[in-house]
């Protein structure tokens, strides 16, 4: 009764009702998308008959996050746009909540099918128990006779046949009925994350001196949708170029299906604001007149490498299509059907945002590897609202890039799948020659940008006193010219899967390195030489030698390039003085005390590696070496 009010409330309110202005509608399609990091601008064409006089043309079924204040309409001429405004439709929740409640009844119908179904599987196996406990024909001391024997086999056989192709057809029944049953979840969970909000309506009142028709452009942006790069990085062998996939990952939830769309890509971000920050004075004083506050990060492990867990509502059910990132990155995902989720971290990654439709968002500290999170429900969401914007609408969204507005091209070219790479002087955008269609469910869908031959120079590198194995780096030289953005890596090497990764596009350098995981043809040791390593006295100092062996062999059929990294330990009073005795030519940082040897190795060729140093202390105290 209180939707019903409301809508009396807004129609009362509605220009509609103005005998000034006679209402059309304005039938609009969807014909091209730009997608943001985590929003997108959306752009509608329509075409209308405008009556003479004064009138107002809505647009319908909008999606509920629709930013009022970007919105923009471009008509053809011949009439005039006096103003554009934003409004809510609540009938729109109504139908929906009825259709809520219809599935619902459907699978409470589908649940007790099944639950008979499987009652009677609970029958058949209690009948074909009771046949196995009668087998015995006769008393203990006679046997069946031969006719007896004869018609009890086929009385088993009768019944058994009967049992077995019943469980059968029951276990189909309720294999066809989950089925179902999947189905119709999957389209309650489409419903739930709109089922809440009104639709949008977008009102033009208009001008016109005479009867025309006329053709529209609407664009506006939209929350609840983003898309995160990822990437394919494949190596064959380490004497052929990388082949590098470059992958939108896109979501939306934002309430309308996009159908048969032309879809853009852009690294921009129209709700980030464009303005170049100033400093403020900054004021001096004593310790006692200043509140200082110190953010407490000693709980976050900083060297987790993955995260990964479940996220649900409420009550424990899972929340399919929330979307999770890794804070201050571009590294991201949606949480499957089962609201499961997995990310790789890059460096330095502390927290991760967790948000859903109609949830309040979360931002989580990473203290673990597995991190399980619950979502409350956000009360406040849209609350009694009734209209958001009524105010007239001019300019363009900051940091919205529209066609033919501010559009310097610096770069085009096109690849090998039909996208166009447009490069602006703040943004990079990627035309997709193909249109596509995503519903609005949250789920995943992957979008090729562009596939690149990379020339790339290929470096193992080892640090055999924590790991004995080699790991392939591959190092990319002026990568910037790739318009690449920081995502995780599928990792292919020699045709095999072997893992995953992080590009990290932030670097400052000119070349980007990128780890395509373990080699295990490229055989280390390192062992402590026995005869080297001793301990003596000098006066009242002990000096304490050790030495290592690092055996490195190339079992691949091609020569390699190899760093080795090891380290001896670096003195912090001067008390302790460490003395490197021997290198192999390897370079010592005396700051860091970390040895670098740089190598080259032929196919099936094996180098050995000395590194020996002396620490020289006070006797009366212990220190501890390898």
């Amino acid at each position: 009764m209180h939707h019903h009010h409301l809508i009396f409330l807004l129609l009362l309110a509605s220009p509609s009702f103005s005998q000034d202005f006679q209402e059309r509608a304005c039938k609009t399609s969807i014909k091209e998308v730009t997608i943001f990091l985590n929003s997108a601008q959306i752009t509608r064409n329509g075409k209308v008959t405008v009556p003479k006089g004064k009138s107002t043309l809505v647009v319908k079924s909008l999606s509920p996050y629709l930013d009022d204040k970007s919105i923009q309409v471009k008509a053809s001429e011949g009439f005039t746009i006096l103003s554009v405004n934003h409004k809510f439709n609540y009938l729109d929740r109504l139908r929906r909540t009825k259709k809520t409640d219809s599935l619902t009844k459907v699978m409470k119908s589908l649940d007790l099918d099944i639950a008979v179904n499987h009652s009677r599987l609970d029958v058949l196996k209690e009948k074909q128990s009771l046949l196995n406990e009668n087998k015995n024909l006769g008393g203990q001391n006679s046997g069946a006779s031969l006719t007896q024997l004869k018609q009890a086999i086929e009385f088993y056989e009768k019944e058994l046949s009967a049992i077995k192709a019943d469980e059968l057809k029951t276990t189909q029944e309720i294999a066809a009925l989950n089925e179902t049953r999947s189905r119709i979840e999957k389209e309650m969970s489409e419903v739930k994350n709109s089922d809440e909000l009104p639709s949008g309506e977008i009102h033009i009142r208009i001008e016109s001196e005479r009867e025309i028709n006329g053709n529209f452009t609407i664009t506006y942006v939209v929350t609840n949708t983003g898309w995160y790069p990822k990437y394919d990085v494949r190596v064959k062998t380490i004497e052929q170029p990388l082949q590098l996939n470059y992958k939108a990952e896109v979501f939306q939830n934002t309430g309308v299906d996009w159908k048969n769309v032309k879809l853009r890509f852009s690294n921009g971000d129209p709700n980030q604001s464009g303005l170049a920050p100033e400093l403020s004075t900054w004021h001096l004083n004593y310790a006692r007149n200043t509140i200082y506050q110190k953010g407490n990060y000693s709980n976050i492990v900083r060297n987790v490498g993955n995260v990964s867990g479940r996220i649900t509502d409420e009550t424990g059910g899972p929340l399919p299509g929330a979307t999770v990132v890794v804070m201050g990155s571009t590294i991201g995902t949606v949480t499957d059907l089962q609201g499961n989720y997995s990310l790789t971290l890059p460096n330095g990654s502390t927290h991760i945002s967790v948000s859903f439709v109609g949830y309040v968002a979360q931002e989580i500290p990473i203290n673990s590897s597995n991190l399980n999170i619950q979502l409350a429900p956000d009360v406040s969401q849209l609350s009694e609202v009734v209209v958001t914007g009524y105010d007239r609408l001019q300019g363009r969204a900051p940091g919205v890039r529209i066609r033919g507005v501010n559009s310097l091209k610096k770069k085009q070219f096109k690849n090998s799948i039909s996208t166009t790479i447009v490069e602006n002087q703040t943004t990079v955008e990627f035309e997709v020659e193909k249109p596509y269609s995503i519903k609005s469910n949250g789920e995943k869908l992957s979008v090729n940008l562009k596939n690149l031959e990379i020339d790339a120079l290929y470096k193992y590198y080892a640090v055999p006193k924590l790991e004995k194995d080699a790991f392939l780096i591959a190092e990319i030289v002026d990568w910037d010219q790739y318009n690449l953005m920081e995502g995780e890596a599928n990792l292919y090497f020699e045709d095999a899967y072997v893992g995953r990764s992080v590009l990290d596009a932030k670097a400052l350098s000119d070349t980007l390195s990128i780890s395509l995981g373990r080699d295990r043809n490229i055989v280390i040791a390192r062992k402590k030489v026995d005869g080297y390593t001793k301990t003596r006295t000098i006066g009242s100092n002990a000096i304490e030698a050790i030495g290592y062996k690092i055996i490195v062999r190339n079992n691949k059929s091609q020569p390699i390039k190899l760093t080795v990294m090891d380290q001896a330990p670096v003195s912090s009073i001067s008390d302790i003085t460490v003395t490197p005795e021997e290198l192999s030519d390897g370079q010592m940082n005396e700051k860091t005390g970390k040895i670098v040897w740089e190598i080259t190795l032929e196919k099936g060729e094996q180098k050995e590696l000395n590194m020996a140093y002396e620490v020289k202390y006070p006797k009366r105290e212990r220190i501890y070496l390898e």
